[in-house]
């Protein structure tokens, strides 16, 4: 980037999220972009937040590290949240007040241009044009998804509305987009011909963090098998998602207890890992009572990244039955591991999969359930298929995509 410019990165979601020792997706983004950017630009990047109060500031960078080392630990088990009201609002306000916003400083530079990674306040468009205001920036922004306004019957109520109110900030405020995908670029495109504005837009695939020493990991984490107590030869499936109806776990809960049905003992297993989101008690009552589920189907809502990505290394495959995403990073980091993947036939799952995953439409319950079978069986040839489509795919990495961030603000 060029040296007459200053990166302003916005770190209001991670601020947000200090009671969540296990991150979504977005949280994971904010962080990599934080981490990435300290590599590539540590001498033009500076921090800001919106905390809970509503109150913007910088934030100084010394102490924005220690933030996130802070979180990076909290994800990663070594740190835990007190579990006690009183140690825990102690803890809180330790945390506000090592992140409390500062004011800003004169611009030394001949363009400021102010970086969000999240959707986090981006449903009150006065704050965003009042903090551009106060920053003298430029802003551009990363788009997740337009999920939501596509699909609003998978989104929390009201989501839909909150949504184009996100969507008509960036369309208003923004000088640059970043989209995660092609088809969130596609979709973004659609929105701005109705609201008739015109923004440079760049698509760049989100980058894969992956641990590979797992003789390190084994040693720090307890193993898949040994947390189901089961021998190493059985087979386990994975899921790595935010328990909700777009993520379609139904199909997966009716399959197995078809398999249960089918096969008894021989059924494989499926670990869920993410925590219970919204609209799915159809999706609870099944793990929750039916019996089928009792020995076969596990739930894991707080893993640390490292554990997680042992368990993927460790599973059959990954599976994937969404209707609906915005990009598809657990495929990403599947693949990346040498883990086959499973996942449903939308075009944000085929742009960053490629050739390798079984690609199968997500309302196939029969589909879905013989590849289960066949993934299943040690001598599989479409898992040796998989393995040989995966040498010819190409890994995304954080380092090109914020790259291609910088690119755009270099012509801002």
């Amino acid at each position: 980037m060029q040296p007459d410019r200053e990166i302003v990165l916005d770190l209001s979601r991670l601020l947000s999220r200090l009671f969540h020792a296990t991150p979504t997706g977005v949280d994971r983004v904010e962080m990599a972009y934080a981490r990435a950017l300290l590599y590539q630009i540590p001498d033009q990047l500076s921090f800001a937040a919106v905390n809970i109060f509503g109150r913007y500031g910088r934030i100084p960078n010394d102490k924005a590290l220690i933030f996130l080392d802070h979180i990076d630990n909290l994800w990663n088990g070594e740190i835990s949240i007190p579990p006690k009201s009183i140690k825990k609002w102690q803890y809180i306000s330790k945390i506000y007040g090592l992140m409390w916003p500062q004011s800003v400083p004169e611009n030394n530079r001949s363009l400021r241009i102010f970086l969000q990674s999240s959707p986090h306040h981006l449903t009150n468009q006065k704050l965003m044009a009042s903090i551009l205001k106060k920053e003298k920036a430029k802003f551009i922004c990363l788009l997740h998804d337009l999920i939501p306004i596509s699909y609003p019957e998978y989104a929390r109520p009201n989501g839909a509305d909150l949504h184009i109110k996100r969507m008509n900030t960036v369309a208003q405020l923004a000088d640059g987009v970043i989209a995660n995908s092609y088809d969130t670029e596609k979709k973004f495109q659609d929105f701005l011909q109705k609201s008739e504005k015109n923004i440079p837009i760049v698509t760049a695939h989100l980058g894969v963090d992956i641990r590979h020493n797992s003789k390190l990991s084994k040693n720090i984490h307890p193993s898949l098998f040994e947390t189901l107590n089961i021998n190493e030869d059985r087979s386990v499936f994975i899921y790595i998602s935010t328990i909700e109806p777009r993520k379609n776990h139904l199909l997966l809960l009716n399959i197995w207890r078809n398999l249960v049905t089918l096969y008894g003992d021989k059924t494989p297993y499926l670990v869920l890992v993410g925590r219970r989101g919204w609209e799915n008690e159809n999706i609870i009552d099944m793990l929750d009572r039916c019996p089928a589920m009792q020995k076969r189907v596990f739930e894991f809502s707080h893993l640390g990244d490292g554990q997680m990505q042992l368990w993927l290394k460790q599973s059959r495959a990954l599976l994937m039955p969404s209707f609906a995403e915005g990009y598809g990073l657990p495929i990403a980091e599947a693949i990346s591991l040498g883990v086959p993947v499973i996942c449903s036939d939308i075009a944000a799952h085929r742009e960053v999969g490629g050739i390798v995953p079984e690609y199968i439409d997500p309302i196939d319950g029969l589909g879905w359930q013989n590849a289960i079978i066949e993934y299943s069986r040690s001598n599989s040839e479409r898992v040796e298929i998989q393995k040989k489509a995966m040498l010819k795919w190409q890994l995304p990495s954080w380092d090109a995509h914020i790259t291609a961030v910088l690119q755009l603000a270099d012509k801002l």
